[in-house]
């Protein structure tokens, strides 16, 4: 992010932006209006998360957790209330702005992985250094350090769709590390794998929270890897039901 950049994000700053806390989330609601009606989403949820928390939000289909990542990851604009990442107000920047603040500080990890499969393995990993204007000589060393690391360096010529579901998730993880993130947002990435892969690759994540000090954010229905977090919040008819703290 250049310095411009920095500068007019810090004006909007919120009351964290000298704490540990890298996001808060203040009394969000979120209402959509359908044929059938209006549905409230999202009915005033608080909470606040750590730098290097690893977080599970838990509930039942419906329960509104996926709409929350989704805002979370200012992909979708609450009714009301406030979201702050590093202290900034997310919805008080420009659309320009918030594309910025999206790209440098967020990555996204999905169940269905969203991979491209008409190019390679390495293009995928380096799609977010493009939309930072990141070097093409960069991206390139960043994305292949990224996927030895991750165990699929002998991939990076191969097109996604030649590759295991746990190597795509691994590809998927590669690409939300890219531009080196702070906060890394996970909607049920274990959910389209057999037991073992979705451990590995809770286990990769874990690893990111613990060894790099990465913000994980992970939407799951497992009460074994939500209870393998350091915290887990479970939500239910769009409110946080109740938080857990994890040994």
């Amino acid at each position: 992010m250049d310095t411009t950049k920095e500068h007019a994000l810090d004006k909007k700053a919120g009351p964290s932006a000298q704490t540990a806390i890298v996001m808060e989330v203040n009394n969000v609601t979120k209402v959509f209006d359908s044929a059938a009606g209006r549905v409230l989403a999202l009915r005033g949820i608080n909470i606040s998360i750590r730098k290097g928390e690893f977080v599970a939000i838990v509930g039942p289909s419906g329960s509104g957790k996926s709409t929350l990542l989704n805002i979370i990851g200012a992909l979708d604009k609450p009714s009301s209330g406030r979201v702050y990442i590093n202290g900034i107000d997310v919805f008080a920047l420009s659309d320009s702005e918030m594309a910025t603040m999206r790209n440098h500080l967020i990555g996204f990890i999905f169940q269905s992985y969203n991979l491209i499969n008409r190019t390679t393995v390495l293009k995928n990993v380096e799609l977010p250094g493009v939309l930072s204007d990141m070097g093409s000589d960069e991206r390139r060393r960043r994305a292949e350090k990224l996927l030895e690391v991750l165990g699929i360096g002998d991939k990076a010529g191969f097109k996604p769709v030649n590759l295991s579901g746990g190597q795509q998730q691994r590809v998927a993880i590669a690409r939300s590390l890219m531009n080196d993130p702070a906060i890394i947002l996970a909607d049920e990435p274990t959910g389209n794998l057999d037991t073992a892969t979705g451990k590995e690759v809770f286990d990769l994540l874990k690893m990111l929270s613990s060894k790099f000090r990465r913000t994980i954010i992970m939407v799951t229905h497992n009460p074994e890897l939500a209870e393998a977090c350091d915290r887990a919040i479970y939500i239910r008819d769009g409110r946080v039901e109740k938080e857990v703290i994890n040994n």
